[in-house]
């Protein structure tokens, strides 16, 4: 192991550990912004649910050209911008005093995101060897979620669901990693690719290609509903907890749960990986989305933490199955000369990301938070209906490769 560590290109240790401190900083002050939106602007649950999801629409609108501008312009200046405007942004948050203020840095704070972090994973490809590219994207995984686990707490401790304090942290730690990027650049120079000179993507080109194949779409839609369920996790239940009076302490419990959620993606994702590795590539995402609403459902009904953190585990363990298992998939229904378009098309499943602020602040506006089971079956029930889409592409991604390897079908 060793021996591939000492391979991985300086730049990309960066990258890694840079993550790392990102995530850390992040997890410290967004995960609580619908907490203190709610609780000290006042906000409705439903304009806590708008501000919170325009991060993940412009995250939508923008990241499909992500990666085709810094193919053009090269890597290292969509990087130095992204970063350092995404320190910019934090400081505009913790500056904020008004609800329009958020929603606007919110926004940004999308867009910076949907730039460099593609980025940098197209860097990472970039520099490093075909051998060791599992190895450095796996680490960058590690990272994130090593990150996670105490970012969460650290933020807790310092009011984050009551201040807007830790985001000038966010910031220092980014006009950092900006720093030591722009060296680090400097240093490497001679060692970096360079532009790329390729054709615009063109969206409508993307969906007439996707649209037509018969497994991806309903793969498309099916994960659209997972990523839904997922992201009422960080929104909708953040609320809930700070709201509901069955819970003392909701924001202290929901930091805790943040912590857990990461160091189970840390635990078991290895073991899952390898134990569905061998089985078709779309029972992993239909046990996923089956898990991620059980555990929605066992939210609304928790009267306690025990089940709470219950909840969290199995919560955790369909997202695993879903997010490490869909590019696998992808890869593997993808034609060999549209894989770009694939891969850049999935991306449209974040529209859950966007639906879920909005649906649960709605759920939340209309039942309270003293009523859990209504707030949470609509959203568990929500969820599953991307198993039958799944379940449909299963079938058809069968038939499909049975079909090419009958010769009897290879000139039909």
């Amino acid at each position: 192991m060793n021996h591939y560590l000492k391979q991985i290109h300086p730049l990309a240790w960066t990258i890694i550990i840079g993550t790392m401190f990102g995530r850390l900083v992040t997890s410290m002050s967004i995960p609580f912004l619908s907490i203190y939106l709610t609780r000290v602007l006042e906000a409705t649950p439903t304009q806590t649910g708008i501000t919170v999801a325009v991060s993940s629409l412009a995250g939508v609108l923008v990241s499909f050209y992500g990666g085709y501008i810094s193919d053009r312009i090269g890597r290292k200046i969509v990087m130095m911008v992204s970063v350092f405007s995404w320190a910019a942004v934090f400081f505009i948050f913790a500056a904020a005093e008004h609800l329009w203020v958020f929603f606007v840095a919110n926004t940004l704070n999308g867009l910076c995101r949907a730039v460099f972090e593609p980025t940098s994973r197209a860097l990472l490809s970039d520099i490093t060897s075909p051998q060791n590219k599992l190895l450095v994207f796996n680490l960058r995984y590690a990272a994130i979620n090593l990150g996670v686990v105490f970012g969460p707490i650290i933020g807790f401790q310092l009011g984050s669901s009551e201040s807007t304090f830790p985001f000038v942290i966010s910031g220092l730690v980014y006009i950092a990693y900006g720093l030591i990027l722009y060296v680090q650049f400097r240093l490497q120079h001679a060692n970096l690719p360079g532009r790329v000179e390729t054709a615009a993507p063109r969206l409508r080109e993307a969906f007439m290609t996707t649209g037509r194949d018969p497994v991806f779409l309903p793969v498309l839609i099916g994960t659209t509903f997972c990523v839904l369920g997922y992201g009422h996790f960080s929104s909708t239940l953040a609320q809930y907890l700070a709201r509901s009076p069955i819970f003392e302490n909701g924001s202290q419990m929901f930091s805790y749960m943040l912590s857990l959620n990461a160091v189970t993606v840390l635990v078991i994702q290895y073991p899952l990986v390898r134990a569905f590795r061998n089985a078709p590539p779309l029972v992993p995402l239909i046990l996923g989305n089956l898990l991620v609403a059980a555990s929605l459902l066992l939210f609304g009904l928790a009267q306690g933490i025990l089940l709470m953190m219950v909840s969290v585990i199995v919560f955790t363990v369909g997202e695993v199955l879903l997010f490490t298992m869909m590019d696998m998939l992808i890869d593997r229904i993808a034609k060999p000369e549209w894989k770009g378009t694939y891969f850049g098309t999935i991306g449209f499943n974040n529209i859950g990301n966007v639906a879920a602020p909005v649906i649960g602040g709605l759920l939340l506006s209309q039942f309270g938070a003293a009523n859990g089971p209504s707030v949470f079956i609509p959203i568990a029930l929500t969820t599953a209906l991307g198993v039958p889409f799944l379940y449909t592409a299963h079938k058809r991604l069968v038939l499909r490769e049975k079909q090419s390897a009958d010769p009897l079908h290879v000139g039909a």
